[in-house]
């Protein structure tokens, strides 16, 4: 029997306010005045309605929610953050799924019906993090998409054994391969990049790398990453996350970069990081035609306390980081955060349209660019046309 809904009354972006009718978790039509006989109703009140959040870089693994409060004094560089948070994980004894699950419960209250969720893969952890994770991915299922990176957190030739893990937990079931600074980390970028690639053929998955590299020394390893993504035929298959060299080279460079993401169809990622340094200028490389998304990083965890499971408060922060003031800017930081992630995971059948999956959320608010800013309680969040949280409520 067909499981319809009728939601009456919702606007989105840009559209006066009109109905949608919902049959077995699909939009089949939008219009004034619909109707039809047996259907659940919801009156959306004039109410804005979004396509569900996207975060499409995440690490649920390691968020320390529900643990108290971790008194934060790591070190400034990478290599700091990256043992302080080994150290921590293996004295806590950090359950990835009991943590993951706490997270996920949050983003789905805030409106996120998409993850894509780095998981460390190394000697020390083995597969308990992505095992873990694979569980809660079962467990919201019906609330959640969740997509699952294996990755080299704590590099992956330095440490012997760490290539094959990531082959076991790519075998049974990691939908991408990550990479993590060929140069800094790895300190022999052809080789990482190379395996990373390996990889991704031969478990015919998508790429995901962490690129924090600054300046030119960046700028390389996105060149490499392109010639590889060429060589391999694996244009749009590939995100670069981080990028942060986009922001550090000079012009006539960064105009070249812009050219190999183009010709190879590699996709942004950016978070609108804190701190003084360069980053990827979001504007100008969507004006480019460069496919971007975003995503809240780390949760809480070792690594600091500033990141929150709430897509409209990363959208915030990236118009923030640079600079976006102008309603057309902020709309199209939106889209970034919607439909650009969801292109990145794959998913076609995504958006506010008549054949597309009801994954909607709907708030108060006069306009979705004021939504960004006031950042009201999510009213209802829908998954494939079941409701899932209510008034900021997950009720998964």
């Amino acid at each position: 029997m067909k499981q319809n809904t009728l939601i009456q009354r919702v606007r989105p972006m840009g559209s006066e306010p009109v109905d949608l009718l919902i049959t077995d978790g699909h939009i089949v039509e939008i219009g004034n005045g619909l109707a039809t006989d047996g259907a659940e109703i919801i009156d959306g009140g004039g109410r804005l309605v979004f396509p569900g959040f996207v975060d499409a870089h995440a690490h649920m693994d390691k968020t320390l929610l529900g643990l108290g409060w971790y008194r934060n004094e790591v070190g400034p560089s990478l290599l700091d953050k990256i043992e302080n948070e080994r150290d921590l994980r293996r004295e806590r004894n950090l359950d990835s799924h009991e943590q993951s699950s706490r997270q996920a419960r949050l983003a789905i209250a805030a409106g996120t019906t998409h993850i894509r969720t780095f998981v460390d893969i190394d000697t020390e952890v083995g597969l308990a993090g992505f095992e873990g994770i694979q569980r809660t991915r079962d467990d919201f299922r019906d609330a959640l998409d969740i997509q699952i990176v294996a990755f080299p957190q704590s590099g992956m030739l330095i440490r012997s054994g760490t290539v094959e893990l990531m082959d076991a937990a790519l075998s049974n079931g990691a939908d991408v391969v990550g990479g993590l600074d060929p140069s800094a980390i790895d300190r022999d970028p052809a080789r990482h990049l190379d395996v990373i690639f390996q990889l991704a053929e031969q478990h015919d998955v998508d790429i995901d790398i962490h690129l924090h590299e600054p300046g030119d020394l960046g700028a390389f390893s996105i060149e490499l990453i392109a010639e590889r993504t060429k060589a391999l035929s694996w244009q749009g298959r590939v995100v670069i996350s981080h990028a942060l060299c986009l922001g550090g080279v000079d012009a006539a460079y960064y105009g070249r970069l812009v050219e190999l993401l183009l010709e190879n169809d590699i996709a942004i990622m950016s978070h609108g990081p804190s701190g003084n340094r360069p980053i990827p200028p979001v504007m100008r490389l969507r004006q480019a035609g460069v496919r971007m998304c975003t995503g809240n990083d780390g949760i809480r965890d070792a690594w600091g306390p500033l990141n929150m499971p709430d897509m409209l408060l990363r959208t915030f922060i990236i118009a923030y980081r640079n600079n976006l003031r102008r309603d057309d800017e902020l709309e199209t930081v939106i889209d970034i955060m919607t439909h650009g992630g969801a292109q990145v995971m794959g998913d076609a059948d995504y958006g506010l349209r008549v054949g597309a999956t009801a994954d909607l959320v709907i708030v108060d608010g006069e306009t979705h660019v004021e939504a960004v800013i006031e950042r009201p309680a999510r009213w209802l969040v829908m998954k494939r046309g079941r409701v899932v949280a209510r008034s900021g409520e997950c009720l998964v």
